[in-house]
């Protein structure tokens, strides 16, 4: 019975915990964004990190991504009459979900893990208490940089992801028999430029989800390799879950 009451109340404790180091991390990392020293080398290291070598496998998968829903959309709009829709349906689809969530996931599991991995390590042989000796707070060197080059990366790559999902449905929806003159022509007349702008804002949220979820779950490791093993999955898979909660709320907001 004492084990059943303690497991609930960690189930219970757990994610008020949890929301608790998050909110933190978050005032933390506005607040000390404006304060000295600012780790400029960091902070391009980590934007280099985060968004140069992201863009191959965000470009690859939304490519992928659009093609695929061309595939299914592209025939049946076509054979019901609504192949003038074909452009502007996978125009939606792409700007306002897929490529930001695509580019949310997939920094995710790159950058994300790497990060709670590397915090994580230098938790547990002390390298965080090293930095305090040297009168380097870790949130100046270790969060703000990584919050930064998340919120600012991010966009980017969700335009990135943006235009690989369109070349992708539009490829497929020409060798499906949709003029690619009618393809770019529904684009233009049924996407406005908030369906972009929206994205990108979202894509801007997971970045910060991502950031913070990471360095919280790598901030907090402790029992040696085991301990940094289980932070790099919880990072993971939390962000992950973070990301399409949001993103329901951000669509329900935005559009």
């Amino acid at each position: 019975m004492a084990a059943a009451r303690s497991q609930s109340g960690k189930w219970f404790r757990s994610p008020i915990i949890f929301v608790g180091e998050i909110a933190i991390l978050l005032m933390e990392s506005v607040r000390r964004s404006f304060t000295r020293p600012f780790e400029v080398r960091e902070i391009f290291s980590q934007m280099a990190f985060v968004g140069v070598s992201s863009v191959p496998i965000v470009a690859l998968t939304s490519f992928a991504s659009g093609a695929v829903l061309a595939l299914y959309l592209s025939e049946l709009l076509v054979e019901n009459g609504g192949g003038e829709l074909v452009g502007a349906v996978i125009g939606l689809s792409v700007t306002r979900e897929l490529a930001p969530v695509i580019a949310g996931i997939m920094v995710a599991a790159r950058c994300g893990s790497a990060m709670a991995a590397q915090i994580g390590t230098m938790a547990v042989t002390e390298q965080i208490d090293a930095l305090r000796s040297l009168a380097v707070h870790p949130y100046n060197y270790l969060l703000v940089p990584r919050v930064l080059a998340c919120l600012f990366m991010l966009p980017i790559l969700g335009l990135v992801g943006t235009y690989g999902g369109m070349v992708g449905g539009l490829l497929v929806s020409a060798s499906i028999g949709v003029p690619s003159s009618q393809f770019l022509r529904s684009v233009e007349v049924y996407l406005e430029p908030w369906d972009f702008v929206g994205g990108l804002y979202k894509t801007a949220a997971f970045g910060v989800i991502v950031a913070l979820v990471s360095c919280q779950q790598g901030l907090r490791t402790h029992g040696g390799a085991v301990g940094v093993g289980r932070s790099t999955t919880n990072a993971v898979v939390v962000s992950m879950v973070l990301i399409y909660v949001a993103n329901y709320f951000l669509a329900a907001l935005f559009y």
